[in-house]
């Protein structure tokens, strides 16, 4: 079989709370370029629990997706999206609300889609040119919560993310030492999100976002 497989580990460290969170992933890159993330996403003071795979074609454009979330214990709901060109589709169940259809037509194939793990953000930047730093405005994105823990939902809800390419930067982690492209996402009035990402396949290396005052860090990365 021809894919690439990386699995990897990742700690969600508060600024005052110490380790809050912990993240399992693994990702894999087909022959065509097509790319899936798998995670397994835990936060522990918000007690919730996530469960998504996403899949995004040669462009990092998402392709379909797959959440189920918990919160305190409890079933939130769990959803099944799809992405093309003309349309965001998505077939969720919420415990509360019940069974919900969403069609949403789009002008383009919509350039990102937020389900909220933090490995799923590096994937943003494959939208944007990484040739010399620049400013881009992502219109007709698509987030699976609006909430910043993502423990709403899941379901479909349109975002525009202000985006910049910094550059390449070395950034050590306790997983190793990577040269990491490093982007910054900006939503309406929110803190900066500084992301860290490594290799053409964008996996995570770090993210720091003042907005949770968290710092997120590569633990592991193994590759197959």
């Amino acid at each position: 079989m021809e894919h690439t497989t990386y699995r990897g580990q990742i700690a969600y460290i508060g600024d005052d709370a110490g380790k809050r969170g912990h993240e399992w992933f693994t990702t894999t890159r087909h022959s065509n370029g097509h790319r899936t993330l798998r995670a397994i996403s835990e936060i522990y003071d918000s007690k919730v629990l996530r469960d998504a795979t996403v899949t995004v074609d040669q462009k990092f454009r998402p392709l379909d997706a797959f959440i189920r979330l918990t919160v305190n214990e409890q079933f939130m709901g769990s959803g099944w999206f799809r992405f093309t060109d003309t349309e965001a589709e998505c077939e969720t169940f919420m415990a509360e609300g019940g069974r919900v259809s969403q069609r949403i037509a789009v002008k383009h194939h919509p350039p990102f889609f937020g389900a909220h793990p933090v490995a799923n953000d590096c994937w943003v930047g494959g939208s944007l040119d990484r040739t010399t730093p620049n400013t881009v405005l992502l219109e007709g994105g698509m987030m699976s919560s609006l909430l910043p823990n993502g423990a709403s939902g899941p379901m479909l809800s349109p975002m525009t993310l202000r985006t910049q390419y910094v550059g390449l930067e070395s950034v050590t982690v306790p997983a190793g030492t990577f040269e990491a492209y490093h982007f910054r996402f900006l939503v309406d009035d929110m803190a900066a999100e500084d992301v860290w990402c490594y290799g053409d396949d964008l996996i995570f290396v770090k993210i720091r976002w003042d907005q949770l005052k968290t710092t997120y860090e590569l633990l592991e990365l193994k590759q197959t």
